[in-house]
């Protein structure tokens, strides 16, 4: 048995006629920038998370890197990132002129709030907390912190689009929220594609005008600003996928329990859940002593897995720093991301399972 890590084609196959029929939707209309698909997706996305205003642009980076800009962050402030992420959560920090500042990972490999308010300075301007891997951070204390501090709270989601955190959305809870639509995401498009929420209206008009040159209209500039938009046919992908994010985040649940109960009397370590987090399962990231042996196993039985993030932030070359970081960096020798996508089946389930107990 061959068992990819993602099946987009399966995805496609079972979303065609809604997807073409979309796409011939914004052919025929003719409007392919900033149009109706778009502002229906923002209108959309923004009410499903409880948040008033959506500003959609062209990857998760940017989503971020425009948060930093609109909140007035840059040169000599520092933003405090985990250093267990993808590259882009610090990049977008170093693209604004901020330095972004590492720290470590708690067992959920999420933030760590005691280290994050620990390295609070006086140049200290954002926290950008990390849904990882579907998981929701714990906003309460992370609000309380950043209130308390004078901060602004970013969120990133970009793995976590329809996760909750004690019954609210990802999302809903930071000054800006950043999500990402690469296919691989929980929702993703065919494609690069981001979206920033904010409850601000100040914020919001910012946001309108960084995405698109800074223009007031349509010959005036009255900022700096960039070209970031979310083009119509990725929103249109979009639109029709948005109506099956629960179903696929129930299925993604669904296969992760399945996982559980499967693997709980093996040797390798299942993910830390908190019994407060709807986690959406964007990727399913076991710990194993033998990681890379298991890993070759796996892959000789016709198993795809990944590793979610086998160079931390910190041992980056662009970002390279002598701190250390005892879990994230224990962690880091021991992930591995088993195949988890909607559109797996049960009989794959059990057969990767099953490889991985015989490994």
């Amino acid at each position: 048995m061959k068992i990819p890590f993602n099946n987009f084609a399966r995805e496609y196959a079972s979303l065609k006629s809604e997807i073409e029929g979309a796409l011939q939707r914004v052919m025929q209309r003719g409007h392919f920038i900033l149009g109706p698909e778009v502002q229906q997706f923002e209108k959309d996305f923004a009410a499903y998370n409880g948040v008033r205003y959506g500003v959609a642009v062209n990857s998760g980076t940017d989503a971020l890197y425009l948060s930093l800009l609109a909140a007035g962050i840059g040169n000599g402030d520092e933003v405090i990132v985990p250093v267990n992420t993808a590259l882009p959560t610090a990049m977008a920090v170093a693209m604004s002129g901020a330095s972004p500042v590492f720290v470590d990972c708690d067992e959920s490999f999420l933030i760590d709030i005691h280290a994050t308010a620990a390295a609070i300075t006086k140049i200290t301007k954002a926290i950008i907390p990390v849904h990882l891997y579907g998981q929701a951070c714990d906003l309460d204390r992370l609000r309380e912190l950043a209130d308390r501090r004078g901060l602004i709270l970013i969120e990133d989601c970009a793995q976590a689009a329809g996760a909750q955190w004690r019954g609210k959305k990802v999302g809903s809870v930071g000054d800006f929220s950043a999500y990402s639509f690469y296919p691989t995401k929980t929702l993703g498009a065919y494609g690069d594609g981001g979206m920033i929420l904010t409850n601000s209206e100040e914020y919001f008009k910012k946001l309108q005008a960084l995405r698109f040159y800074g223009e007031a209209d349509r010959v005036h500039s009255k900022m700096f600003g960039v070209n970031s938009r979310l083009d119509e046919m990725q929103a249109a992908i979009l639109n029709v996928k948005f109506k099956h994010l629960d179903r696929m985040n129930e299925r993604r649940r669904e296969i992760a329990r399945q996982y559980g109960e499967l693997l709980k009397s093996s040797v390798c370590t299942l993910p830390f859940i908190s019994n407060t987090s709807e986690h959406v399962y964007h990727l399913f990231v076991i710990r194993s002593e033998d990681r890379d042996g298991l890993r070759t196993r796996l892959l000789e039985r016709g198993i795809e897995t990944l590793i979610h993030y086998p160079v931390l932030l910190h041992r980056q070359p662009f970002f390279r720093t002598e701190a250390t970081f005892p879990n994230a960096e224990t962690y880091a020798t021991q992930i591995l991301s088993l195949p988890l996508h909607p559109y797996l089946t049960d009989t794959e389930v059990g057969y990767v399972a099953e490889a991985v107990r015989t490994a």
